[in-house]
């Protein structure tokens, strides 16, 4: 019964995580149009298997704070600087890229390592996998050990692979779509996060 509650939440975790546009699934519509479902794959592949890795880097950091409430100011601290930095990076994005994209150039026979770097790239997963799990350890949903992690990052793995790949299939139908909706999403994320930065650097002060 662990194994799949802690599969299904890792599941839905990623892909809540995974639907929303950004970088990596615009890079799948890309991919995926100039090389072929196939191919776009194994880009999610590498995209998935970095993603595992941080669901588990996540659970582990939870577990800490939750464990040991004397960190949680220090880590609060850490966490808001972050969240600065992240929504002075996602402004930038926004404003360089005036409206454009630019498409990513991909060699078919480097997709797997290519998604395993732009994965490594995406500062945001640990954060998220750390504050949701943190979420479902406070309601007694989650209990951190070794193979629950493991279960929990099967499914996170799954959950954003599954999305990745509805993506890279229905690429011809979404492009422009997810082009604009990309664009507008990086000034979207950055106030959030900035709101979320500034309101916990003031609840600190």
């Amino acid at each position: 019964m662990v194994f799949f509650t802690c599969l299904f939440f890792g599941f839905i975790i990623a892909a809540s995580g995974s639907i929303s546009p950004s970088f990596l699934n615009l890079t799948v519509v890309k991919f995926s149009l100039k090389s072929g479902r196939k191919s776009a794959l194994y880009l999610i592949g590498g995209f998935a298997t970095v993603l595992f890795f941080q669901a588990n880097i996540g659970a582990y950091f939870a577990s800490v704070l939750m464990k040991n409430s004397e960190y949680i100011t220090i880590i609060q601290m850490i966490g808001t600087g972050i969240l600065i930095l992240l929504s002075l990076n996602f402004f930038r994005l926004h404003f360089k890229s005036k409206g454009q994209l630019k498409k990513v150039e991909i060699e078919k026979s480097k997709a797997y390592i290519h998604g395993i770097g732009m994965s490594l790239l995406n500062t945001f997963a640990i954060p998220f996998y750390f504050t949701t799990i943190s979420f479902l350890i406070g309601l007694d949903y989650f209990e951190y050990s070794l193979f629950n992690s493991f279960y929990f990052s099967i499914g996170s793995t799954i959950g954003s692979f599954t999305i990745y790949a509805v993506y890279a299939t229905v690429a011809s139908r979404i492009e422009d779509r997810l082009t604009t909706a990309a664009t507008k999403m990086n000034f979207i994320i950055g106030c959030l996060t900035g709101v979320v930065g500034l309101g916990n650097l003031f609840y600190l002060l």
